[in-house]
Parts: structure tokens; C-alpha cells; sequence
């Protein structure tokens, strides 16, 4: 009789065991971050109206009717004076690109942002266990990975990991593969190297699917530290909750409306499709029919169940008693995001973009005030557009502990990207980019003066003898 109670008691230990081992593992799984680093090229880079102006002059490929889209495309574009122009572009080379711009961009990023961040954290490199780096539209031998290494010595173990061709929503794919590795290797730190490479690739035709580009790509790029050390959890700023990836490159559409091609005289540059916005519209809405269970609280999911079951309801009476007509289309979502979700960080595509998103998650100003003030500083940044958003959160001291943040990213291929962040602690005293000029946003309005100083050539009609620079002057 005692052996059987010791028995039974030697069982019910081991799944105590077994129960406490697993909830512990789960604990060292975790994705935190610690610190990150935006970098803010230096001021000779800005791209202002009049510096603009001199880079489409100097394309001889642009007559009276590329003006005027482009000037069109700039001023409804969202973006200000205060971005940033790789240095090629600044010093009108941007028709010849060496393989040393495109290494010297790249490399001023990194020993910029990557040593900030190493200084502000107080981890050394050789700490560091793993490395990603996303720089979709430039690949280089030895890789960008490999230069960082060897810049700060890394260790010969370190797990490297370069990206190229994951478009503007390349950082949440570095963050997912940085996320799976904690999943199976504890106590790692690791360092996501976000950013684009615009020196080769600055389009100099005349085809508007691609000289598009250049009135919406910027310079910029982020770094950031993470770490699934459970010792680390009262350093952290925020902790990953969830991240869902959506690719919709079986669909042929899709997956031709945004690429790097060269036109039909063999310039290459970046095409923009107009498809784009719809294969936007349909990732995103399957990305938000995956994310939602993941982000909202039941009561909104129970809501929003016994809303679409009297809708259909509704509907098939409807149907029932009139033999025709159309129903009218509503691109809102039925859920409120706001009911599991505090801020909202959003892909500084354009203004469109930024629109589109808004309307179809019933957002308000204050939510998107972030990502347009993002785009009118320092425009679209690509992948690492995201983290400038969430700098202007923090300098504006929006985060506060235990609120939730959303990203969301689109990228050629073409993908949606999001995840959910969950802040750990009041943000307000992690120096950013932003610091300078935080009070200055959001300024009264976010008209450009690009059609005040150029708005003369709409009442141009003769295209012919037509001359940029005898009227720019």
C-alpha cells in the first residue's frame, strides 16, 4: 500500500515536473527589445524643392508631360523637404552608380546606427549570437552581413542571415526568423539590420510606372537589438506577442505589380503597377483575417459573429423580396481593431496608403497621424519605415506600459506583414531621431512647396524646344 502511494506520488511530481518545465520553456521563447537605433543621414543629403529640381532637370530622358506627372505624384505624395537623398543623387551622379556608392551607403548606415546602439545598450558585439540584415535591391561579395562581422569582430559562431528581394516588409520577415530561432536556442541576443540601398538604383527614364519611385523611396535605416533572455525581460521595451505573414506570390497579378526591371530602353529602376493598390487590399485583408483572432478580445469576436450572422440574415430577406439591384460595397472592417489594440504603426507607403489602411480599419487621425508624419519627414523608407513610425510614438511619449502596437507592412512579391507588440514599460526617455524636431510635429499643414515653386508648368501646353532649366531658374 505505501509503495502504491509512493508511486502515485512519484507520478504526480513528474507531471508537476513536466508541467512546470514546459511553462518555463515557453518563458525563455520570448522575443524582447531592448534598444534601437534610427539613422538620420547627415544634412548635405536633404532633399529639398530646389535640390529637386536640379535631379529631374538633369534627366534628359523627362519632357513637359513627365513634369507634370511628377510634379502631380510629388505633391499628393505627402512627403516634405526634409528627406533624405543617398549621395551619388545629392552630387548628380545618379545616372552612373558605382558598386562603391552602393557599399559606402550601406556601410555609413551601419557604422552610424550599429555603434549607437552597441554604446546606448551596453552589449559588447561579441555578445552578439545572431545577425539578419535586409537590404532588398543590393547584394554585394562578401556580403553586408559579413562586413558588419568583420567592422566589429563578431564572434566566428555568430548565426548571419542576409536578405535581399523581401521589399518594404522585409524587417518583420528578419524579425520572424529571429523569432523562431529563440524559439529553439535560449539566452541569445540578437541584432536586426534593417534599411534600402537607393545609390543603384535611382531610376533616369521616362516610363511613369518607374520614375514614380523615386518621388517615394528615401534614405534611412534601423537597427535593432533583441533577445530572449529572461534576465533581460526588466530591460526590455517591448515583447513580441504575434507575428503573421501573408504571401500572395502564386497569384500572377500580385506578384508582377511591384519588381526591379529594366524599361524598354534598358534603364533599370523599380515598377510600380496599377494593380497594386488591389493586390495590396486583398493580402492585407487575408493578413487581418489570421491577425484578428491572435489580437482581439473575445467579446469584440463574439460581436462581430452575431453582426454578420443578422447582415446575412438581413441580406436573404432582402434578396428574397426584390428581383434585382446592387449592393453597395463597404472596404471598412466589421471589427474594431481599437477594442485589442492601442497604436497602430503603419506603412509609410504613401498617402494613399496610409488613407487606404486608415479607412479600412476605421482608424482616426490621432492613429494615423504617426506613419503621416513619418512620411512627410522622412518619406518611405522602405523596410524600415515601421520603426521611424514607432520613434515618433515614443518621442511623442505615447507608449506607456502594457499598451498594445500593431505593425503593418506590404512588400513586393507581394506580401502583408504584421505583428503585435506589447510595450513593457513607459517610453519616455529613449533618444531618437525624432528629438529635434518632435515639437514641430504635427505642423499646421502638410502642403508641400513643390506646386507654389513649380505649379507653373500645368499652364505650359507646348511641349516642343521645352527646356526644365531656362524656367527653374
Amino acid at each position: 500500500m505505501e509503495f502504491i502511494i509512493l508511486l502515485y506520488g512519484a507520478t504526480m511530481l513528474y507531471l508537476c515536473f513536466l508541467i512546470w518545465k514546459l511553462f518555463d520553456q515557453r518563458r525563455d521563447q520570448e522575443c524582447y527589445i531592448l534598444d534601437y537605433q534610427l539613422y538620420k543621414p547627415s544634412d548635405e543629403r536633404k532633399l529639398g524643392t530646389e535640390c529637386c529640381g536640379r535631379i529631374i532637370e538633369r534627366n534628359k530622358h523627362l519632357g513637359l508631360n513627365e513634369y507634370k506627372f511628377l510634379l502631380k505624384a510629388v505633391v499628393n505624395s505627402g512627403i516634405g523637404e526634409e528627406t533624405y537623398a543617398p549621395s551619388n543623387v545629392i552630387e548628380g551622379r545618379e545616372a552612373a552608380p558605382t558598386l562603391k556608392d552602393g557599399v559606402t551607403e550601406m556601410e555609413e548606415f551601419f557604422h552610424d546606427s550599429i555603434a549607437k546602439l552597441l554604446a546606448s545598450s551596453g552589449i559588447s558585439p561579441s555578445q552578439i549570437d545572431v545577425l539578419v540584415v535586409n537590404v532588398s535591391m543590393f547584394s554585394v561579395v562578401p556580403s553586408l552581413t559579413s562586413r558588419i562581422i568583420n567592422r566589429y569582430k563578431m564572434r566566428e559562431d555568430v548565426k548571419a542571415y542576409n536578405l535581399t528581394g523581401m521589399g518594404c516588409s522585409a524587417s518583420l520577415i528578419s524579425l520572424d526568423i529571429i523569432k523562431n530561432i529563440f524559439k529553439s536556442h535560449k539566452n541569445k541576443f540578437a541584432v536586426l539590420v534593417t534599411s534600402e540601398s537607393l545609390s543603384p538604383n535611382w531610376y533616369n527614364g521616362n516610363d511613369r510606372s518607374m520614375i514614380l519611385a523615386n518621388g517615394l523611396f528615401r534614405s534611412g535605416g534601423c537597427v535593432i537589438l533583441l533577445t530572449n533572455k529572461r534576465s533581460f525581460k526588466h530591460r526590455a521595451m517591448m515583447r513580441l506577442k504575434c507575428l503573421v505573414r501573408t504571401h500572395h506570390g502564386a497569384r500572377e497579378d500580385a506578384y508582377s505589380c511591384c519588381n526591379q526591371k529594366e524599361d524598354e530602353e534598358g534603364r533599370l529602376g523599380f515598377y510600380l503597377g496599377k494593380n497594386l493598390p488591389k493586390a495590396a487590399t486583398r493580402a492585407f485583408v487575408d493578413n487581418l483575417r489570421v491577425l484578428s483572432p491572435k489580437v482581439l478580445p473575445t467579446r469584440e469576436l463574439l460581436r462581430f459573429m452575431v453582426v454578420f450572422l443578422l447582415r446575412k440574415l438581413r441580406e436573404s430577406s432582402s434578396l428574397k423580396s426584390s428581383s434585382g439591384g446592387s449592393s453597395k460595397s463597404n472596404n471598412k472592417s466589421p471589427l474594431n481593431f481599437k477594442t485589442g489594440i492601442e497604436h497602430f504603426c503603419l506603412h509609410t507607403g504613401g498617402k494613399a496608403v496610409i488613407d487606404g489602411i486608415g479607412m479600412s480599419l476605421d482608424l482616426c487621425e490621432y492613429d494615423l497621424e504617426p506613419a503621416r508624419m513619418t512620411l512627410h519627414r522622412f518619406g518611405n523608407t522602405s523596410a524600415s519605415s515601421l520603426w521611424y513610425v514607432l520613434g515618433y510614438m515614443e518621442a511623442k511619449k505615447r507608449l506607456m506600459k502594457g499598451d498594445r502596437v500593431l505593425m503593418i507592412s506590404f512588400g513586393a512579391g507581394f506580401k502583408c506583414n504584421s505583428c503585435l507588440w506589447e510595450v513593457m514599460k513607459d517610453l519616455r526617455d529613449h533618444p531618437n531621431v525624432w528629438d529635434e524636431c518632435i515639437d514641430d510635429y504635427p505642423p499646421e499643414s502638410l502642403a508641400n512647396p513643390f506646386m507654389e515653386k513649380f505649379g507653373w508648368i500645368n499652364d505650359l501646353q507646348e511641349a516642343s524646344n521645352f527646356k526644365l532649366h531656362d524656367f527653374i531658374k
